[in-house]
């Protein structure tokens, strides 16, 4: 008897408990961390759940985000929050159609005292950049970003500086059929890992941001969000995460559906191998901050989307039927068999 009334409150244990007594890597600050995160964020930003776990996977999978929705929704405040939950540096940029990229990088000034020329830092030397409406700028100012997004250094007069660790991009943009908006490239777009589309929020959540605002009064949000994560802890959690363990049938489902982008009669241009290693990082990180040390295909299919959905482009035709990215993307996972 006293073994049957032990095995119902065995069963019952936390799924969290479970998954902490069989995991290999101890994750708990972790994702203790990440409720944290969660916690101080919810003092301002009502609903946007989806929106600020992918943000949150970008840290630690230290990936760059694009993030786009009409003005009003929260992009650039949830950003900037986030952003404060991090001892780190913090830069935020807004981009103009008459931004220079020296603007932004930096420029060398004639110092009149030692005869010589120094460089001066532009504000993209910090450890979080949010640019603010990224396609307002033009393609010269836009192609500024390409190095140090991609290798965390820029080259000004042949030599290199090296950005500080972390370097993340969060990037707002508004939809591009509005007027006064850029394209950006292809190449431009796939430095960021993510693609994370901020809708309007339920009548329910207007309601709650609506009454919080009001309660605020004149209270800046910032004032409320206490930092959480130190820069060196960042990396560590991004160092830990890579140790995450993905099964070789995981690797090869990841395959499958970047490999079925390239021969989608519906899509012009299908993703590259960035894309397929993008999934597979933001798959660890996610699995790290919900507790798991091991990848299992719904992190894979959550990732997929906001991975891949810049990275394609769909065809005229079916453009112009009003088909999107995001339905492609599900159609080409629903038609793949998920490993078991």
């Amino acid at each position: 008897m006293p073994q049957s009334n032990a095995q119902p409150n065995e069963e019952t244990q936390s799924t969290e408990s479970n998954l902490e007594f069989q995991n290999r890597i101890d994750l708990s600050k972790i994702r203790n961390g990440v409720l944290e995160i969660r916690q101080q964020l919810g003092k301002v930003i009502i609903g946007q759940e989806d929106f600020i776990e992918l943000l949150i996977v970008s840290i630690f999978s230290n990936g760059h985000a694009l993030i786009e929705g009409v003005p009003g929704v929260a992009k650039t405040i949830t950003a900037k929050l986030l952003a404060k939950t991090m001892d780190v540096g913090f830069s935020r940029i807004q981009f103009t159609p008459d931004l220079m990229p020296s603007d932004i990088l930096g420029t060398s000034v004639f110092d009149m005292k030692s005869n010589d020329f120094t460089f001066k830092k532009g504000p993209v030397f910090s450890n979080i950049i949010l640019i603010d409406e990224i396609n307002r700028a033009p393609a010269k100012t836009q192609a500024a970003l390409f190095e140090v997004m991609a290798e965390r250094q820029i080259t000004m007069d042949g030599t290199q500086y090296e950005m500080d660790l972390p370097f993340l991009v969060f990037a707002t943009q508004n939809p591009v059929e509005q007027e006064g908006t850029y394209r950006l490239p292809e190449a431009q777009l796939d430095r960021f890992l993510f693609k994370i589309e901020v809708g309007y929020p339920s009548l329910e959540d207007e309601v709650k941001i609506i009454d919080g605002n009001n309660s605020r009064k004149n209270q800046d949000p910032s004032d409320l969000i206490q930092p959480i994560f130190k820069a060196n802890e960042i990396a560590e959690f991004q160092e830990i995460i890579q140790g995450v363990l993905v099964e070789n049938k995981l690797v090869h489902y990841i395959a499958q559906i970047v490999h079925a982008t390239r021969n989608n009669p519906f899509l012009f241009l299908g993703a590259s191998p960035r894309a397929s290693i993008s999934i597979l990082n933001a798959a660890k990180a996610l699995a790290a901050i919900r507790g798991r040390d091991f990848v299992i295909p719904e992190d894979i299919k959550f990732v997929a989307i906001p991975a891949l959905k810049h990275r394609i482009v769909v065809s005229p035709e079916k453009e112009m039927e009003g088909t999107t990215a995001d339905q492609i993307i599900q159609q080409i996972i629903e038609r793949i068999e998920i490993p078991r």
